[in-house]
C-alpha cells in the first residue's frame, strides 16, 4: 500500500486556520483517501472522505474544512477553518488497507 506522511499540525487559538498536508510516496490517482482523527478519550473518526472528484464530510466539521487532492504532488490536503477547542486531536490520512501513520497534532485553544 501507500506509505503516506502527515504534516502541518500545530497549536491555534480558536477560530483560527491550518492546512494539514498528506504526502504519499507515490500516485494516489483512483485512491480514496480519507483524513481521520482522534482526540483523547475517544475512538478515531472519520473526518473528510475524496474519491473520484466526490468528497464527504463529518457533521461536525461540514463548512468548516475542506479535503482536496493535488494528484501532480501525490498529495492530499485538510483545509480546516474556524477551529474549536473540540477540533483538538492528532489528524490521520489513511487509504484503504493501509497502515496508520505517526499522524499530526492539532491543538486549538486559548
Amino acid at each position: 500500500q501507500v506509505q503516506l506522511v502527515e504534516s502541518g499540525g500545530g497549536l491555534v487559538q480558536p477560530g483560527g486556520s491550518l492546512r494539514l498536508s498528506c504526502a504519499a510516496s507515490r500516485s494516489i490517482i483512483g485512491i480514496a483517501m480519507g483524513w481521520y482523527r482522534q482526540a483523547p478519550g475517544k475512538e478515531r473518526e472519520l473526518v473528510a472522505l475524496i474519491f473520484n472528484g466526490n468528497t464527504n464530510y463529518a457533521d461536525s466539521v461540514k463548512g468548516r474544512f475542506t479535503i482536496s487532492r493535488d494528484n501532480a504532488k501525490n498529495t492530499v490536503y485538510l483545509q480546516m477553518n474556524s477551529l474549536k477547542p473540540e477540533d483538538t486531536a492528532v489528524y490521520y490520512c489513511h487509504a484503504p488497507g493501509g497502515d496508520w501513520g505517526q499522524g499530526t497534532q492539532v491543538t486549538v485553544s486559548s
